[in-house]
C-alpha cells in the first residue's frame, strides 16, 4: 500500500525537508483510526465534501462507480506552493522512492 511506503521512508522525507500529508474523502474519525492502525507518523486529512478533490482533479464524476474514492495521485509541491509534479500512481511499492528521487533533484544545488 502506498501509505506504508511513505511511512517506511519518513526519515528520508524528513531529511529532504519534505512534509508528507495524505488526504481522502473519508471522515476524520475513519482517517484517524486508519492512521493509528497503520502507524502513520504523518497527517491524514479529510475531504468529506470533495472540495479539495475537485480543486486538484482527483474527484471522480458522481456517476462513476468509484466516485467515493479519490484518484490515487500524488502532488509534489514546493515551499512556495507551486505544484512541481503530479504522479498518477500505478506502482505503489516503487512510488515513494520515485518521489524521493524527484525531491533530491529539486533540492540539488
Amino acid at each position: 500500500m502506498e501509505g506504508q511506503g511513505f511511512r517506511d521512508r519518513t526519515p528520508q522525507f524528513d531529511e529532504a525537508n519534505a512534509a508528507i500529508v495524505g488526504i481522502s474523502f473519508d471522515t476524520p474519525d475513519k482517517n484517524k483510526a486508519f492512521a493509528e492502525t497503520q502507524g502513520f507518523p504523518y497527517r491524514l486529512l479529510s475531504d468529506v465534501d470533495h472540495a479539495v478533490g475537485e480543486a486538484y482533479g482527483t474527484a471522480r464524476p458522481p456517476d462513476d462507480d468509484w466516485a467515493a474514492v479519490a484518484r490515487r495521485w500524488t502532488f509534489l509541491i514546493d515551499p512556495d506552493g507551486v505544484i512541481r509534479k503530479i504522479y498518477d500512481v500505478k506502482d505503489f511499492g516503487a512510488h515513494p522512492d520515485e518521489v524521493l528521487t524527484d525531491l533530491e533533484q529539486l533540492n540539488a544545488p
